[in-house]
C-alpha cells in the first residue's frame, strides 16, 4: 500500500443535523487528516484525528468508496459520506443517513493538495488497487465505465505512451495544433474570463495554462497518465497562472469535481478524428461536469472523404508483398502466402501527406456535434458515400481527413488537417482498395464507410466503393464495379511523406485534374479544404458543379 498522506493542523466540524453530539468546530482545531489505511479494517480511507491525548478515542473514519468532496471556498471542503464513527476502537452500526463534515485547510496550496490526495486515494479504492483480499487472494475492485469497454493491456500502453514527455513534445511542436488552440482561446476571452474550466485529458497542462491566461477563475486539469505529475510541475513553475489550476490525476469517467464547469477544453482528436476513442471520454465529461448550455472547445468535428488516384502509392503497397512470390527461399516456396500477405498490406490505412490534386472529386463530410451527440453514437459510425468523378482514371481508394470547430462567442476558428493545408502531426489518412475501380468523367461513385469501435481503443474500417453506370441509360441505375476493403485503424502504415510530385497520367492529359487557385477561405472551409485551395472544373468536365 502507498504511504499515507498527512495534513496536520486542519480543523473540521459536523454540519449534518444528525450529529448533534459530535464535537464542535472549535474542539477540532489542530486536527490531522490522514489518507491511508483504516486502523480498524485495513482498507484505505480518510481519517480525521482529534489532537492531543484523546487521539485514540476520537477518530472519524471515512470510507472513500462512497465519499464525495465539494468545494465551499479556497480552503474549505465539504465531505459527504455515509460512514459510521469509530470510538474506543468499537465500530458503531452504519447510519442510514449521510454525514457531512466541513474540513478547513490552512492555505490554498494545501487545499489543492488535499483534494488531489482525496482523488488519488479514492481512485485506488475504486480501481481495486487496495481492496480487501479474499481467502484465495483475489482483490475485489469495481470496474469504471472506461474499464468495461477498453482492454486493460491497451489502456496500459495508451497511458504509458502519453505519460512520456517526448510524445507531449511532439504534439506541442505541432504549431498548427498548438497555435490554433491558443488563438481560439485568446480570441474568445469572454468565454473564459471568470469561468470554471475543465481540461479533459490535460497532458502537459498546456491548454489549462492557456485557459488561465484567458482569465479563467479556476481550471481543473484532469489527466489519467503519469503526465499528471509533469503537468503539476509545469503549472507550479508558472505560479501566476498555476494558483488557479488544480491538477487531478484520474480518468474523467471516475474522478469527482467540487463544482460544475462553464466550459470544457480538450484535444481528443486521433487519426481520422476518432482513433484512440477519446471523443467518448470528452462526451462523458460533458455529461458529468458541464453546466447546461456550457461551451465545448472544440465544439464540432467533421470527417472529410474523397476518392483518390495514386498509382505510385498503389504500386508501393503491392510491391511489399513481392517477397512472398519467391519460389526458392532457402529451398522453400513462399508463394502460398503471397495472397494473404498482399491483403495484409492493404488492410493498413496509410498515414501521410498527399497532394490534393490526387483527389478525383470534391470531398463530402460527416459531422459529429460534441455538444449534443450521445457516447453510444461513437461506437459505430456509418457514412454513405456519393461522388461524381471529374476525370477518367483509376480510383485507388478513399482519402480522409478531419477538422474541428471552436465555436467561440467572439470568433469561430477551425483547426484543419486537410491536404494542401500546413501539415499537422495527424497528417491525412488513405484507405487503399486492393482492386481499384475504373471510372470515366461524370461517372457516379457510391459506397459506404463503416467504422466499428473495438476494445483496443480504435476502430475497424469497412469500406465499399462502387462505380455506377454512366452515359446513356445511367439514370436507370446499376453497378458496374464494386471493390471492398477491411482495414484496422489502430495499425496504419505511417508513410509520413510530404506531398509527392504530382504527375499527370497519360490517360488524364486530356482531362486535367482541377487546378489550385487562391480564393477566399469561407467556402473552402465549408468544403473541408485548406483556405488557400479550391477545386474548380476544367474545360472538359462539369462534374464539380454543385
Amino acid at each position: 500500500m502507498a504511504s499515507p498522506d498527512l495534513f496536520p493542523n486542519i480543523s473540521f466540524s459536523h454540519v449534518s443535523s444528525s450529529s448533534a453530539g459530535a464535537a464542535s468546530p472549535e474542539a477540532t482545531a489542530g486536527a490531522t487528516a490522514v489518507f491511508g489505511g483504516d486502523v480498524a479494517s485495513g482498507a484505505p480511507g480518510l481519517s480525521l484525528v482529534w489532537p492531543g491525548d484523546t487521539q485514540a478515542k476520537h477518530t472519524l473514519e471515512i470510507d472513500l468508496s462512497d465519499a464525495q468532496m465539494y468545494k465551499l471556498g479556497p480552503t474549505e471542503w465539504l465531505c459527504v459520506s455515509g460512514e459510521s464513527e469509530a470510538k474506543d476502537g468499537v465500530q458503531e452500526e452504519e447510519k442510514s443517513y449521510s454525514r457531512a463534515i466541513k474540513v478547513v485547510l490552512r492555505t490554498e496550496a494545501e487545499s489543492k493538495a488535499f483534494y488531489l490526495a482525496f482523488q488519488q486515494w479514492k481512485h485506488r479504492v475504486i480501481s481495486g488497487e487496495a481492496g480487501k483480499s479474499l481467502e484465495n487472494g483475489v482483490i475485489v475492485g469495481s470496474k469504471s465505465r472506461f474499464d468495461t469497454k477498453i482492454e486493460a493491456s491497451s489502456a496500459k500502453m495508451y497511458f504509458h505512451y502519453y505519460g512520456q514527455l517526448l510524445h507531449q513534445q511532439n504534439m506541442l511542436q505541432d504549431f498548427v495544433r498548438t497555435g490554433t488552440y491558443y488563438a481560439a482561446v485568446m480570441e474568445n476571452r469572454s468565454d473564459f474570463e471568470g469561468r470554471v474550466v475543465v481540461d479533459v485529458g490535460a497532458g502537459s497542462g498546456i491548454l489549462s495554462l492557456f485557459a488561465a491566461q484567458a482569465g479563467a477563475r479556476h481550471v481543473y486539469a484532469v489527466e489519467a497518465s503519469e503526465m499528471a505529475e509533469h503537468a503539476q510541475r509545469l503549472i507550479s513553475g508558472n505560479p501566476s497562472l498555476g494558483q488557479r489550476i488544480t491538477v487531478i490525476k484520474g480518468k474523467v469517467e471516475e474522478v469527482e469535481l467540487p463544482e460544475k464547469a462553464d466550459i470544457l477544453i480538450s484535444e481528443p482528436m486521433g487519426t481520422l478524428l476518432v482513433n484512440e476513442r477519446m471523443l467518448e471520454s470528452y462526451v462523458i465529461a460533458r455529461d458529468r461536469f458541464l453546466v447546461p448550455g456550457g461551451k465545448m472547445f472544440p465544439t464540432t468535428g467533421r470527417i472529410h472523404m474523397a476518392p483518390f488516384s495514386d498509382e505510385y502509392l498503389y504500386v508501393e503497397m503491392a510491391n511489399k508483398a513481392l517477397f512472398w512470390q519467391q519460389h526458392n527461399f532457402f529451398g522453400v516456396d513462399l508463394t502460398p502466402l503471397h495472397g494473404s500477405a498482399f491483403q495484409g498490406y492493404f488492410s493498413q490505412p496509410v498515414v501521410d501527406a498527399f497532394d490534393p490534386r490526387l483527389l478525383v472529386s470534391p470531398p463530402t463530410y460527416h459531422t459529429l456535434d460534441f455538444t449534443s451527440m450521445k457516447e453510444e453514437e461513437l461506437y459505430e459510425i456509418d457514412i454513405p458515400l456519393n461522388f461524381v468523378a471529374s476525370v477518367g482514371t483509376r480510383v485507388h481508394g478513399l482519402a480522409c481527413w478531419f477538422d474541428v470547430l471552436f465555436n467561440g462567442s467572439t470568433v469561430q476558428r477551425w483547426l484543419t488537417t486537410a491536404p494542401g493545408s500546413p501539415t499537422t502531426h495527424w497528417y491525412q489518412l488513405r484507405c487503399i482498395l486492393s482492386q481499384p475501380l475504373y471510372v470515366m468523367a461524370g461517372q457516379e461513385i457510391t459506397g459506404r464507410l463503416h467504422l466499428v469501435a473495438h476494445s483496443a481503443q480504435s476502430y475497424t474500417i469497412y469500406l465499399t466503393m462502387s462505380a455506377k453506370m454512366w452515359g446513356e441509360g445511367a439514370e436507370q441505375g446499376g453497378i458496374l464495379q464494386t471493390s471492398t476493403a477491411k482495414l484496422e485503424l489502430k495499425e496504419p502504415y505511417y508513410r509520413l511523406s510530404q506531398p509527392q510530385p504530382y504527375v499527370v497520367q497519360q490517360d488524364q492529359q486530356q482531362q486535367q485534374l482541377p487546378s489550385l487557385q487562391q480564393q477566399g477561405s469561407e467556402q473552402q472551409m465549408q468544403d473541408g479544404l485548406s483556405p488557400s485551395i479550391t477545386i474548380e472544373p476544367d474545360q472538359d468536365s462539369a462534374a464539380f458543379a454543385r
